[in-house]
């Protein structure tokens, strides 16, 4: 070999790195609950690859996700992200995120998992939840901010009633409201899910009942318009 083929060859290894360099993103992640009164159950913050989806709309939900969006339970979506290699951030508000606060989360992704997840159920719904799914992360440094719908599962119905011991799939029923300011003793918006598919949440219904009514949640306290949330990503 050459002197001036160990320069070129010296020169592609140097460009390969750098490549593989600018895939890979040290991000500061933002999530601001916007809610007047509702919570974020614990997050779950991933970066993956691009052919990864924790949720995608107009399509049934997996019961990982469903798991999640009734229950706040993350261990089987964690269980698959760490099986594509994904790179996590799980709970960093050391639990749920009540109404007007944020939590910021430091997440180095890997030069595949050049897209940005986050989910979290939203407490007291039935299987609502709120995210963002496969977002192209920017390769440019700066800061960058999304709105976050709420969404819903499409995997229990809506009745809108606090049950206790319910948050596991196939259970009918709101686990808790973490702020207590639910009511008891109604009767139900609805048994039915017409809509099977992942779509985005109507919102809730509530009423102005504390002890009867259809809905044991606060229509003055709970319900909400989208956007429920702000993500804001700062790249280094």
């Amino acid at each position: 070999m050459t002197f001036k083929d160990v320069i070129r060859s010296s020169f592609m290894a140097l460009g390969l790195l750098a490549t593989m360099q600018s895939q890979a993103a040290n991000l500061q992640v933002t999530v601001s609950n916007l809610t007047h009164g509702d919570y974020f159950t614990p997050l779950l913050i991933a970066g993956h690859d691009s052919a990864t989806h924790l949720f995608q709309l107009g399509s049934p939900a997996s019961l990982a996700l469903q798991k999640m969006a009734e229950g706040g339970d993350l261990a089987d979506l964690t269980t698959s992200l760490q099986g594509v290699g994904a790179d996590l951030v799980s709970n960093p508000a050391n639990g749920v995120l009540a109404p007007g606060a944020s939590i910021t989360a430091s997440l180095t992704t890997t030069a595949n998992n050049t897209h940005l997840s986050v989910v979290a159920m939203i407490l007291p719904t039935n299987d609502g939840f709120v995210g963002i799914d496969a977002l192209s992360i920017p390769t440019v440094p700066g800061t960058y901010h999304y709105d976050l719908n709420a969404y819903d599962a499409g995997t229990e119905a809506n009745n809108e009633l606090i049950v206790s011991g319910s948050g596991a799939p196939n259970t009918l029923g709101i686990p808790a409201d973490p702020g207590s300011h639910n009511g008891s003793n109604a009767t139900g918006v609805t048994t039915v899910e017409t809509n099977t598919n992942v779509h985005v949440h109507r919102g809730v219904l509530g009423d102005t009942n504390a002890t009867g009514g259809t809905s044991d949640l606060d229509a003055t306290i709970h319900r909400w318009l989208n956007p429920i949330a702000r993500l804001t990503i700062v790249v280094q």
